[in-house]
């Protein structure tokens, strides 16, 4: 739109030689003026007045496909343009002409016209009563398409440029051709081709051809006024190309229907089955035309099948003993060809059944089954748990075999026909008894206990060891292969066994005794008694039969042993002194009885070795001696028939009085223990010292000597004078029986001390004897 002060005009339909306006009421007008001049056309323009009241006109005599510019004035009365608007506009095309319309398929017509120039595109219409149908093409020739079969038209046509669209052209009538046969197709037999269809409207007859699609062989046409065929004597398997069409009363053809059909494919031939690992191969010759093969095994009710594009199947999962009746049918997408002639097939014989396994007697199986449909023998395998296998092959149903204790079997059982084996079945394990530990012994036999021992045995879980005598009875049981068997009396002789048993296989008690006797009974200790110096008796008291006794004393000096076959012996050589634990054992050829209970044995202490007497004065006798073995406290006694010395010390020495002079003495020790045991201890005799002379005097001789008078306790002992000062030492020794002894040559003017003793036999000088000083 275009306008000036509020006034516009707008274009609402457009021709070939006319373009209409329209404008709004412009406010003091009182007509209106529209000028419409060719832009690219010389001398060509059109001018129109309308009153007030029109608002839309139409300018005529246009020349086609021309742009005119047109401009549209608001006039008042005087004259007086109060507004004006343009507006560039194109005419439409001129009118095209029809040459020719015609129908080719049944649902378009096509038709032809010459170029109008101008023209970007032109609109066909087909009328059929009130209906119509458009197309816009871009040129000739033109097809309206979507109408219905055998129907007559109205066919025109209209240009069209950018500007719109010219007048319709003269109408053309053309009538389209009949609908084509929807036929239905199918091949009944492997050498026939069946066709159906419905009736066609407006249709007289029908023409049908047919012929191989790969160009072989000659076409076969026929023409009816049916509407069902039947073409016979084709080849199998093979794709027919097949063309039908309906004519009408004039015999003009409608649209054509065409189809590729493949005739159904022959049966094939050459099968062949085989039964292999439970499965049935169906093989067979390929045959013409066939996309797919069915292959049917049924037995009774039951009815297998397996397809493929192959030339061989596999069906699975056939049933044993059973017999199959084997076909095959060809497919394609015509149908099916006939099944083979059936062909018989035994599957293999199933797994026997109510599997009896038996030890008749020990060392021998007996494998027992049902016989089996279609079994025509059977195999056994008996295989150990050690890896050794044998088998039975027979036509029975049964079968022996040789078996050792303590194995586990396992047995399964196969039937056997032409087709193959049976599949598994269960398979049984049948576990004999345990062997016997028949090398069972006695490796530690005591009163009361006995541990028996021996080697393990194949298939054995638990053992049971039993030890039974006149009285009583034990058992034991223990997984491995010893046992101790305890509370037993002692000094008994046992009937011991050994038997085997195992959760699966049982027991075994059939394993010979032995006899085994247990160790002696201990002996008690009634007495111990001293028969002598280091000599003990031992007595005790036992109820054995026949047994040989140790008796031993232990203590810190060692062992001291005594045997016997009665109630006592005797224990000898004994150290003093020592304390000891004196027990007694029994012996048998079945073993050693336990420890007698302990009894204390203490001997007499030990005399010292060593005992010297010292005189201290000549009334004092010192004693001392070493130390005697066990001893605690002693008694010495110096004894003469003029009287007795004794002492009692826990010392190793003592102090004797009153001691005579010059007198033997016989000397005795008693040892004594802490418990009171005594040892007397005699020992050789003892001589007390000479008595000291008495009465000593001295007198001067001269300036330097002196004579020393005595009084002799005895004339015919020798003595000795001594005398001793800070200036000498001066010593006088008098013959035999003299009783005086004279010193000469004495310094003066010192003090003296003089002694005079008796001299022993070995001429020494006692030093007890009395002093006496000189001046």
């Amino acid at each position: 739109f275009f306008g000036g002060l509020g006034f516009s005009v707008s274009v609402y339909d457009v021709t070939s030689r006319s373009i209409s306006l329209r404008w709004p009421k412009f406010s003091g007008a009182s007509s209106y003026r529209v000028t419409a001049t060719g832009v690219n056309t010389v001398g060509h323009s059109l001018l129109a007045h309308f009153g007030d009241v029109t608002l839309k006109a139409t300018l005529t005599s246009l020349i086609p496909s021309t742009v005119y510019a047109v401009q549209a004035e608001a006039v008042d009365k005087n004259g007086i343009i109060l507004a004006e608007t343009q507006i560039m506009q194109s005419t439409a095309p001129d009118i095209p002409v029809i040459d020719q319309a015609y129908s080719k398929l049944s649902n378009s017509i096509t038709v032809e016209w010459k170029a109008v120039p101008g023209a970007t595109g032109y609109m066909l219409t087909a009328q059929d009563g009130d209906s119509f149908i458009e197309t816009v093409v871009k040129s000739s020739p033109g097809t309206v398409t979507g109408l219905k079969p055998a129907t007559l038209y109205r066919i025109t046509i209209r240009s069209i440029n950018s500007g719109g669209k010219s007048q319709p052209s003269p109408f053309r009538k053309a009538k389209t051709v009949l609908a084509a046969p929807i036929v239905s197709v199918s091949s009944p037999s492997c050498d026939s081709i069946a066709l159906s269809w419905q009736a066609v409207y407006m249709a007289a007859g029908f023409s049908v051809s047919l012929m191989r699609s790969d160009g072989l062989g000659r076409m076969l046409r026929e023409n009816t006024t049916n509407t069902s065929l039947m073409f016979t004597n084709l080849d199998p398997g093979t794709l027919y190309t097949i063309k039908a069409y309906a004519w009408n009363a004039n015999g003009m053809p409608g649209d054509d229907f065409t189809y590729n059909q493949r005739t159904s494919p022959n049966a094939p031939a050459d099968v062949k089955v085989a039964f292999n690992s439970g499965a049935l191969r169906v093989s067979w010759m390929p045959t013409e035309g066939a996309l797919t093969y069915s292959v049917t095994a049924s037995s009774g009710l039951l009815k297998l099948k397996c397809n493929t594009s192959s030339s061989f199947c596999t069906v699975p999962s056939l049933q044993c003993s059973s017999e199959y009746y084997v076909s095959v049918t060809a497919y394609n997408d015509a149908g099916s060809s006939k099944p083979t002639d059936a062909v018989s097939l035994k599957t293999i014989p199933c797994a026997p059944v109510n599997i009896l396994i038996e030890e008749d007697e020990p060392g021998h199986l007996l494998v027992s089954w049902s016989s089996v449909s279609f079994g025509h023998y059977y195999v056994v395998f008996v295989k150990s748990d050690d890896g050794l296998e044998v088998h039975c092959n027979t036509s029975y149903t049964q079968c022996h075999f040789q078996s050792d204790c303590g194995f586990t079997y396992f047995i399964s059982v196969f039937a056997y026909n032409k087709a193959g084996q049976s599949p598994l079945g269960d398979v049984f394990n049948y576990t004999t008894a345990p062997c016997c530990p028949s090398d069972f012994r006695a490796v530690f036999v005591s009163s009361d206990t006995m541990r028996v021992s021996w080697a393990p045995v194949r298939g054995a879980d638990l053992y049971e060891s039993r030890a039974a005598s006149w009285s009583t009875e034990v058992l034991c049981n223990h997984t491995a292969p010893a046992c101790t068997l305890s509370a037993l009396r002692c000094d008994t002789r046992y009937n011991i066994s050994v038997s085997s048993f195992s959760e699966a296989g049982g027991s075994n008690t059939s394993c010979a005794p032995k006899q085994v006797a247990t160790a002696p009974c201990s002996p008690e200790i009634k007495n111990i008694s001293k028969e002598g110096l280091a000599v003990i008796s031992v007595q005790w008291q036992s109820h054995n039969e026949d047994a040989t006794y140790l008796v031993t004393a232990r203590g810190e000096a060692g062992l001291w042993h005594c045997t016997s076959t009665g109630s006592s012996c005797t224990l000898t050589d004994l150290p003093c002194g020592s304390a000891f634990s004196v027990s007694a054992i029994a012996r048998s050829p079945a073993g050693q009885s336990l420890p007698s209970y302990s009894v204390p044995l203490e001997t007499a202490p030990c005399c010292p070795n060593d005992l010297i007497l010292t005189q201290v004065t000549q009334s004092v006798t010192n004693i001392s001696w070493s130390a005697g073995k066990g001893a605690q406290t002693h008694v010495t006694t110096l004894e003469s028939p003029k009287g007795q010395a004794k002492c009692r010390t826990l010392q190793n020495y003592c102090l004797l009085g009153c001691i005579t002079c010059g007198t033997n003495y016989t000397v005795s020790l008693k040892a004594i223990s802490e418990t009171g045991l005594t040892s007397s201890c005699t020992y050789q005799g003892y001589s007390s010292s000479a008595c000291c002379p008495s009465g000593v005097k001295l007198y001067r001789l001269s300036n330097n000597g002196i004579r020393v008078f005595w009084r002799a306790s005895d004339e015919t002992m020798n003595y000795s004078t001594d005398l001793r000062g800070s200036k000498g030492n001066f010593t006088c020794t008098p013959s035999t029986g003299a009783s005086h002894c004279d010193i000469t040559e004495i310094p003066c003017g010192d003090v003296y001390t003089v002694v005079v003793a008796p001299l022993t036999d070995k001429g020494l000088k006692l030093t007890f004897c009395p002093k006496k000083i000189y001046s």
